[in-house]
C-alpha cells in the first residue's frame, strides 16, 4: 500500500492502526443497526396485526349490539351489519373489514384505501418484507349472540399500509443511525488520535535514537502505559549512551596504549637492535680490513655480512617509521605526512598527492597520531587494493574540527567497501568514533573509493 501524500513512512503505522480501528467501530456500528432494523421490522408487523386485532375486536363488539338492539325489537336505519359507526369513528386507512353470515347470503365489505403518492417506499424493500413478513394481515372473529352464531367477521391490513407504515419507521431510524454512526465514529476518531499521539512520538523518537541520537529523550506522557514505555525506552538509551561512553573511553585508553607500546619498540628497536647492527657493521667492515691484509679469502664473507647489515638497517628504519615517525614528535603532522606521501611516491605505483588547509599545529597529540594512523592505513589499502593511478590526501584543520578526506581513483565502484579489505577499513572506523567524530565512506565517480574522517578539536577529557 502506497504511503500517501504528506505522510512519511513513520506516520503510516500510527494512521493504519487509527484506521484500523475506526473500520472495526464502524463494522460493529453496522451489524448493531442492521440487528436494530430488524426489530423495527419486527416491531411494526406486531403493530400491523395489534391494529388488526383491535379493529376486529372494537368491530365486533359494535356488531354484537346491533344484534341486541335488533332483537330488543328496535328498527335500525340501517340493516344489519351496520358498518356506519365504525367507518365515523375507527376506521384508519388501508385496513378493510368484511362480514359473511352463516348462511352465505348477507355479505358486507369496506375499505379505506390509502394514498400511495404520500407513502413511498422502495421496491425492493416492499419484496423483502413481503417474503418475511406475508402479503396481508387477516385477523377473524365469530359474532355471537345468546349463543347463537350470525358469521363470520374478518379485519385485514393492507399489505401497503404496513410496508409504507415499516418503510417510514425504517426510513427514521437511518436517519437517526446515520448521524449517530457519523457522531460517534468522529468522536472515536478523535479520541483514538489523541490517545494515539504519544505513539508518534515515541516512534520518531526511536528513530532519532536509531541514527545515533542518545542524548534524545521522551516526554512523560498523561496516559500511564505511554509513560512507563517512554520511561523504559528512555532507561534504554541511558543503558546504551553510558555503554557506550564506556566504549569509547576503552578505546582511546586502547590507541593510548597502542601508541605506547609503539613507541616503546621503537624506542628498543633504535636503542638495541640498531646500535647492535651498528657494531656488527663496525666489526664486519674491521674484518674486511684485517682480511685484505692477512687473509683475502674472508673479504667476500666479510662484505657479505656488511650487505646483510645494511638490509637490517634498512629494515629496521622502515619498522620505526612506521611505528613512531621521527617527524611526527620533532616536526609535528605536516611533515610526518609529508615524509609519508614522498616515501610512497619513491615506489613509483601510485602518485600521492598532499594539500593542508590550516595549522596542524593547534591540533593535540591525540588527534595528530589519529589522523597520521587513518592516511598510513588508508595509503597501505590503496596501494594493496585499489590498483589506483592517483590518490589525493586533503587535510583541512578549521573552526572546531578537522576534517581528512582520501579519494583515489581504483577500481572500486560499489557498496559494501570493507568485503575484501581486512580490518583496515574497521580500524579506522573504529578509531574515528572514539574520538567522537564521523567517518563516512563513499563511491568516487566514475570509479575510485573516498574516505573522509571528520574529527572535533576538543575532546570530552581534555
Amino acid at each position: 500500500m502506497p504511503t500517501p501524500p504528506g505522510l512519511s513512512a513513520r506516520d503510516e503505522p500510527i494512521m493504519n492502526l487509527k484506521l484500523y480501528l475506526l473500520s472495526r467501530i464502524t463494522a460493529a456500528a453496522l451489524l448493531c443497526l442492521l440487528a436494530t432494523v430488524a426489530y423495527v421490522l419486527h416491531r411494526s408487523a406486531e403493530q400491523s396485526a395489534a391494529q388488526a386485532q383491535n379493529t376486529l375486536a372494537a368491530l365486533g363488539k359494535q356488531l354484537e349490539f346491533q344484534l341486541l338492539r335488533v332483537s330488543a325489537g328496535e328498527k335500525p336505519a340501517s340493516p344489519f351489519p351496520d358498518f356506519d359507526l365504525w367507518k365515523q369513528t375507527g376506521s384508519e386507512p388501508g385496513i378493510c373489514a368484511s362480514y359473511l353470515a352463516n348462511d352465505g347470503k348477507t355479505m358486507r365489505n369496506y375499505c379505506k384505501g390509502i394514498d400511495l403518492s404520500t407513502h413511498y417506499y422502495p421496491p425492493h424493500f416492499a419484496e423483502l418484507y413481503r417474503h418475511l413478513f406475508g402479503p396481508n394481515v387477516d385477523r377473524q372473529r365469530l359474532i355471537t349472540y345468546n349463543g347463537q352464531i350470525y358469521g363470520v367477521l374478518t379485519v385485514s391490513v393492507s399489505a401497503e399500509m404496513a410496508i409504507a407504515r415499516a418503510w417510514e419507521d425504517v426510513r427514521h431510524l437511518l436517519a437517526l443511525s446515520t448521524i449517530t454512526i457519523s457522531a460517534v465514529c468522529l468522536l472515536v476518531y478523535l479520541a483514538i488520535s489523541r490517545a494515539l499521539r504519544p505513539a508518534q512520538t515515541i516512534v520518531e523518537g526511536l528513530h532519532r535514537l536509531s541514527l545515533g541520537d542518545l542524548a534524545f529523550r521522551l516526554p512523560s506522557f498523561e496516559l500511564l502505559e505511554w509513560r512507563d514505555t517512554a520511561t523504559a525506552i528512555n532507561q534504554l538509551a541511558d543503558n546504551q549512551q553510558q555503554l557506550l561512553a564506556e566504549r569509547q573511553k576503552l578505546a582511546v585508553m586502547l590507541m593510548n596504549l597502542q601508541e605506547e607500546e609503539r613507541r616503546y619498540l621503537a624506542r628498543e628497536l633504535h636503542d638495541e637492535l640498531g646500535q647492535c647492527l651498528t657494531a656488527i657493521q663496525a666489526v664486519a667492515a674491521g674484518i674486511a680490513q684485517t682480511a685484505r691484509q692477512n687473509c683475502p679469502e674472508l673479504i667476500i664473507e666479510a662484505e657479505q655480512i656488511s650487505r646483510f647489515t645494511e638490509a637490517m638497517q634498512c629494515a629496521v628504519r622502515g619498522l620505526l617509521t612506521r611505528l613512531r615517525p621521527a617527524e611526527l614528535e620533532e616536526l609535528g603532522l605536516d611533515a610526518s605526512l609529508r615524509s609519508l606521501v614522498a616515501s610512497w611516491n619513491r615506489l613509483g605505483k601510485t602518485y600521492y598527492s598532499l594539500h593542508i588547509a590550516g595549522d596542524c599545529r593547534a591540533l593535540p597529540d591525540s588527534l595528530a597520531i589519529s589522523l597520521f594512523r587513518i592516511a598510513q592505513e588508508a595509503i597501505s589499502n590503496i596501494a594493496k587494493h585499489a590498483a589506483a593511478s592517483q590518490a589525493a590526501i586533503t587535510l583541512t584543520v578549521a573552526g572546531t574540527e578537522v576534517l581528512l578526506v582520501i579519494q583515489d581513483n581504483g577500481s572500486k565502484t560499489n557498496l559494501p567497501l570493507a568485503t575484501g579489505h581486512g580490518i583496515g577499513l574497521l580500524g579506522m572506523r573504529e578509531r574515528v568514533l572514539a574520538l567522537n567524530g564521523r567517518f563516512d565512506l563513499s563511491i568516487a565517480k566514475p570509479h575510485g573509493l573516498i574516505i573522509q574522517a571528520c574529527l572535533p578539536l576538543k575532546q570530552p577529557d581534555e
